[in-house]
């Protein structure tokens, strides 16, 4: 059983910049992060593989980056010139198998990103 360990979630202006850190207490291949707004499905930001290999939502390419430290299986999330679109729960997600079934890996409690205008 794998637990995740999130931080770096709060409020920030329009045009701000957040970055999100998750460690995992054991091993992983693929590491990402869901969000969910109010009213909305959980929809995946970004991902990582443990070879460096990224995947990225349309809304979020070219602000924000994605990275990991395998030593430390910690992924991070750098989020720059936020809009209130992101606004959202961000959850941090793993798991030992691939992308394709990451959203059956383990799961992180969350943390809110508001982003005010």
């Amino acid at each position: 059983q794998v637990q995740l360990v999130e931080s770096g979630g709060g409020l920030v202006q329009t045009g701000g910049s957040l970055r999100l850190s998750c460690a995992a207490s054991g091993r992983t291949n693929v590491m990402g992060w869901y969000h969910q707004a109010p009213g909305k499905l959980r929809e995946l930001v970004a991902a990582i593989t443990s070879g460096g290999g990224t995947n990225y939502a349309d809304s979020v390419k070219g602000r924000f980056t994605i990275s990991r430290d395998n030593a430390k299986n910690t992924v991070y999330l750098q989020m720059n010139s936020l809009k209130p679109e992101d606004t959202a729960v961000y959850y941090c997600v793993a798991t030992i198998g691939t992308i394709a079934t990451l959203a059956r890996g383990y799961w992180g409690q969350g943390t809110q990103v508001t982003v005010s205008s």
